[in-house]
């Protein structure tokens, strides 16, 4: 095969990147609903550290005013 031609896999993974760039809050739906893997993916490094965040947060005041 010559390096000119992309595999299958590969073209795919570049037009699911070029979606994420231009529509990533339907993708984060899309994740969603989906599975976790594609929600870390389209969020990136710091939204997951946020969501991760909120969660803990929101973990701890529930413990605290269910006591």
């Amino acid at each position: 095969m010559s390096k000119d031609k992309e595999t299958p896999e590969r073209t795919r993974e570049r037009l699911r990147q070029e979606e994420l760039k231009r529509n990533p809050t339907g993708n984060m739906n899309d994740a969603f609903n989906e599975n976790l893997a594609d929600l870390a993916g389209s969020l990136g490094w710091k939204g997951v550290s946020i969501l991760i965040l909120v969660i803990l947060i929101s973990f701890v005041l529930i413990s605290i005013f269910f006591k």
